[in-house]
């Protein structure tokens, strides 16, 4: 079994992280690895969930919080092993996310008495389907391990900046009926895919809010991701589906965001296929939390972890190494100087 140095530097750990293969699904290398380092360190008890692994300080403090981040990549594009060239750590998974995995775990390894007791959780499958997310069977295997925290911070890739809350996320079908008929006597039927260009055209012209929660500006978005029609080449389709996504800002509920959609869209079959909530930014509560670090917060586009930790009443950020527009690019990379300031910084808020 592959070991980890955690005594080590970031730049070191974080090349290690990368040169051990973890696609989802592919978890139980690295998160053996992980179990191991963990299980050495005497101020820390380590408990096994699947393939993630969550570490825990029980020295008695007064709040408690999380430091959590994800094992497994996207599939390989040619980019392994790592390679550090130019003051940056490429490699797949060097920015999304084992640049902040590695982070953590040098705090795990060297901050033996934290200011606040602290729960490390390295965990599976974020870059699937959410019923296989590792932080979601936590959730529901040990809730224990998880709902003590005052807040959450997630390693995600944030430009070494802070981004407060996410966006939810709704997918969604317009369907479009029209009528079957040969080609040969197309007037004769309906030809739903040609109907569907009202629903692109609306799509097209539709303005996306800009909503301000805590005085940040969350930039929402409605997008066909998809079009299908036709069961032969020489059949009028009788059936086109449009499948949306959206983007919706975390004041806005689950069942607002889908009332949102279905509203917008009243004459046609509406099927949502997923919608989760995000996560209100929550400044009140992780206000201290961002000064300490020195960084102004930005809304986060997107969807994150820390919905999951909103969601079970833990207030949580984004705060890690790396660009994320970087993510799932074969050419990713994360910077050196990104490593050691994050490292830094948690450092200083826990002494």
């Amino acid at each position: 079994m592959t070991a980890l140095d955690l005594t080590t530097d970031v730049v070191t750990l974080t090349r290690a992280l990368v040169d051990l293969p973890s696609e989802s699904g592919q978890e139980e290398r690295i998160a053996d690895a992980v179990e191991t380092a963990l299980r050495a360190l005497s101020h820390l008890t380590v408990d096994r969930v699947g393939n993630s692994v969550v570490a825990r300080t029980t020295l008695g403090r007064s709040e408690r919080a999380v430091l959590a981040g994800h094992l497994d990549t996207v599939p390989a594009a040619g980019n392994l092993p790592s390679r550090l060239d130019g003051g940056r750590v490429h490699g797949l998974g060097a920015c999304d996310m084992k640049g902040g995995v590695a982070v953590a775990l040098r705090i795990a390894a060297t901050v033996t008495e934290p200011v606040r007791d602290l729960t490390y959780v390295f965990y599976e499958c974020e870059e699937v389907e959410g019923e296989r997310n590792g932080l979601a069977r936590i959730g529901a295997a040990r809730p224990e391990l998880l709902e003590e925290a005052g807040l959450a911070i997630l390693m995600e890739p944030s430009d070494a900046g802070v981004e407060a809350g996410c966006q939810g996320i709704l997918t969604a079908d317009i369907v479009v009926k029209g009528a079957r008929a040969h080609t040969a006597r197309a007037w004769q039927g309906v030809n739903a895919a040609h109907k569907a260009a009202r629903v692109l055209r609306r799509l097209d012209e539709h303005t996306p809010e800009r909503v301000v929660v805590d005085g940040l500006e969350y930039r929402e978005g409605l997008s066909a991701v998809a079009v299908r029609a036709g069961v032969a080449g020489n059949v009028v389709p009788d059936e086109c589906v449009v499948t949306i996504n959206c983007r919706f800002a975390p004041s806005r509920s689950a069942e607002e965001a889908e009332a949102y959609v279905r509203g917008l869209f009243p004459e046609y079959e509406v099927r949502v296929t997923e919608v989760v909530a995000g996560a209100l930014p929550r400044l009140d509560r992780v206000g201290e939390l961002v000064a300490a670090l020195g960084a102004e917060p930005r809304p986060k586009l997107g969807w994150t972890d820390v919905a999951r930790f909103a969601a079970l009443g833990v207030p949580a950020l984004n705060y890690g190494p790396g660009d994320p527009s970087l993510a799932h690019t074969a050419g990713e990379y994360v910077p050196v100087e990104h490593l050691q300031q994050c490292e830094e910084r948690l450092r200083r808020w826990l002494r």
